[in-house]
């Protein structure tokens, strides 16, 4: 095929150019494709993941109804080993501490809301996995790891749970002037509509109402 003058001279243009930038063009071609197939990838596995745990979850919440607390169990440790970086993995720690728990298994227990506590992807789980761990020090009368899993910043809905959890723990140690400043934090924290403004009032009042330098 002839090509005009005009022709000619673009092709040259384009050459010429090619010649120049060609090599960076096919470099950033690579590079952008690249990226999108990874992401592309990315997002397929993290669907992968995810549905994978959901079916594994599943199983979880009918070892629990079944009250199989040793597949629970293992159940939980599957996915927090599989699909640690899933949703579903924490709520998995969670309910498998709950259930522990309840079969009166605390090591267990204090694990899986460890591993909440460390490894969960949202901070209102980490809050409620520390929150429960310095409930079961509370029981072990372990008082300094309870207040140390209370140390921190924690998410500002949590405040009242948390300073109210403080409170129990002051009492158990018969410092009874601190419990009372914490109990009043936990009223002041706590929305109106929470159920569970009661108890913390009833705790408040069980040990002689609001302190001194609140009272009055």
């Amino acid at each position: 095929m002839a090509y005009d003058l005009e022709e000619q001279e673009q092709l040259a243009t384009l050459k010429a150019w090619w010649n120049q930038y060609g090599n960076l063009v096919t470099w950033l071609l690579i590079i952008a494709l690249g990226s999108y197939a990874a992401w592309s990838g990315w997002n397929w596995y993290q669907a992968n993941q995810s549905g994978q745990a959901a079916q594994l979850y599943e199983e979880l919440q009918k070892a629990v109804a079944a009250k199989d607390n040793a597949k629970v169990q293992r159940a939980a440790s599957d996915m927090e080993d599989k699909y640690g970086r899933t949703a579903y993995a924490q709520m998995a720690a969670l309910t498998a501490a709950k259930v522990a728990f309840d079969a009166n298994d605390l090591k267990t227990a204090s694990a899986q809301l460890q591993w909440a506590a460390d490894k969960a992807r949202d901070e209102e789980y980490k809050a409620l996995a520390r929150i429960r761990l310095a409930a079961i020090y509370l029981d072990e009368k372990a008082y300094d790891e309870a207040m140390k899993v209370l140390s921190g910043t924690f998410p500002p809905a949590f405040d009242g749970e948390v300073a109210d959890r403080k409170g129990d723990i002051l009492v158990a140690q018969n410092k009874l002037e601190e419990a009372r400043t914490a109990y009043q934090l936990a009223l002041e924290k706590m929305d109106a509509k929470n159920p569970g403004r009661q108890l913390v009032q009833l705790k408040l009042d069980a040990i002689g109402g609001a302190p001194a330098q609140s009272a009055g």
